[in-house]
């Protein structure tokens, strides 16, 4: 039986750790999390935010992909505006019933969904 999502891995090419590092620590304010060694000579990186993680992955012929991951937040507009204040691409959409969400890209073009049920604390 499924219990919880464990965390979400992205891909990355290679050399991207640093930009990688800047958004996803000072743009969305996770934590990076250290990898098991044997793991961390493969590069990447890993980071977490409560119980979300995020984990990057390199891969040598990257593409982003539409696929994403769905992140929940609270105070929504303030988290939108914490984005674009650090220059990051908000893009709203009002397609998701019950929900405020919006979409934006870490450095190497990944896509983020960011989302909010309406009615939840600001």
């Amino acid at each position: 039986m499924l219990a919880a999502v464990d965390h979400v891995q992205l891909a990355a090419p290679p050399g991207s750790e640093e930009s990688l590092r800047g958004y996803y620590v000072e743009v969305l304010g996770m934590t990076e999390i250290p990898k098991p060694p044997v793991l961390a000579a493969r590069g990447g990186c890993w980071f977490r935010a409560g119980a979300v993680q995020l984990h990057l992955g390199i891969e040598k012929d990257f593409r982003p992909a539409k696929a994403h991951p769905g992140l929940r937040v609270t105070g929504i507009e303030a988290f939108a505006a914490r984005l674009r204040a650090h220059e990051a691409e908000v893009t709203w959409d009002d397609n998701l019933p019950g929900h405020r969400r919006f979409y934006s890209e870490d450095p190497v073009g990944n896509r983020l969904e960011f989302l909010e049920p309406l009615g939840s604390a600001a």
